[in-house]
């Protein structure tokens, strides 16, 4: 299933002219890094498609371990996380907004989920979420979301 959404995504890119297989000007360092936490593949490969068509480079994990791992490892420019992954009963991707805001206060942190109480909520955005979307939600407005908080990461820089 993996390699034949790698085709399908190559092909979509060859018929757009962005060739994937072509050296990225896109690294670690760039910016443009984002990173989709959710335990539904169809989001994730969703989400990769379109964000990969629009100029990031965009991982992908679908558990909290998995993406500690890519934190870790890569300073991402936003993530997208849904709060409760797999069967678990109470919304483990709080500890993903606090761990990325240990390591680098500067990512910003959208929430996509089902599960949004008004408690749960503020609880997340007391962690760092910066923004709170709930499922299901288009991607165009997604997009939106996470241009605008790229935008306003950009003024502060140039503030700075």
């Amino acid at each position: 299933m993996q390699s034949l959404k790698s085709i399908s995504g190559r092909l979509l890119n060859f018929l757009h002219g962005r060739d994937k297989s072509a050296p990225s000007a896109i690294d670690k360092s760039s910016g443009r890094n984002l990173l989709v936490v959710d335990d539904e593949e169809s989001i994730c490969f969703s989400m990769r498609e379109y964000f990969s068509q629009h100029g990031f480079k965009v991982d992908t994990a679908k558990e909290i371990e998995e993406a500690e791992g890519l934190i870790t490892t890569t300073n991402y420019k936003v993530i997208i996380q849904d709060l409760r992954l797999g069967l678990a009963h109470h919304p483990d991707g709080i500890e993903i907004i606090k761990l990325v805001h240990q390591r680098n206060p500067e990512t910003r942190i959208v929430v996509l989920t089902s599960y949004g109480s008004k408690e749960v909520e503020e609880e997340a955005r007391r962690a760092g979420a910066d923004a709170f979307l709930r499922k299901p939600k288009p991607l165009s407005q997604v997009a939106q979301v996470v241009q605008g908080l790229n935008e306003s990461t950009r003024a502060r820089s140039v503030r700075a």
